[in-house]
């Protein structure tokens, strides 16, 4: 079975983007499609960006911890908010940390937003930096407006039957793609 870890990126207090974390989280758990983790960079409060993990000489053991599981991670779900148009610097300042273990790795987004847009600016810029380093990303986004009248704060969302067949269309198509780099590896 694949691995699929969820980076959960917002870091503010009174965050709602964890709530769609959640909700992946537990229709991968619900559907059996897959092992799945939470990465909540809230827990792994990393500096500020100054130099990749490979050149660091004293890495903090939460850099090696992040590092580990998304190396070891058959794919990458990816949850953006956006702020003012791009993604939060919380988010790009893990993603510019690693390098080698983004290489040929499946990462889908699911952009997110209080308003009517869903965050669909948000993963422009996210998208090419992950190019740039290598990453296999999926085609296909999940964008999800308006979370706070769509989700409870336990990631349930309100339209369930509606959701979940979204969802599971989304992440079927990272498995996929987990697949082909599998069969290609």
């Amino acid at each position: 079975m694949a691995k699929i870890v969820i980076i959960s990126p917002s870091i503010r207090k009174g965050r709602n983007s964890h709530r769609i974390a959640l909700y992946f989280f537990d229709l991968i758990k619900e559907m059996k499609l897959s092992d799945v983790e939470i990465l909540d960079l809230l827990q792994y409060d990393f500096p500020l960006f100054n130099e990749r993990l490979k050149y660091q000489d004293s890495p903090s053991p939460e850099t090696i911890d992040f590092s580990e599981k998304i190396k070891s991670a058959d794919g990458v779900i990816i949850i953006s908010p956006e702020y003012n148009g791009g993604p939060i610097a919380s988010l790009k300042n893990a993603v510019d940390l690693l390098t080698d273990e983004w290489r040929r790795k499946p990462v889908a987004f699911v952009t997110v937003s209080d308003g009517n847009f869903g965050g669909t600016q948000a993963i422009v810029s996210l998208q090419f930096s992950l190019w740039k380093l290598g990453a296999l990303t999926v085609p296909s986004t999940m964008r999800l407006p308006n979370i706070l009248s769509t989700f409870d704060e336990k990631g349930t969302p309100h339209d369930k039957q509606t959701t979940d067949k979204r969802g599971i269309n989304f992440i079927r198509e990272l498995l996929w793609h987990i697949e082909a780099k599998r069969r290609m590896s």
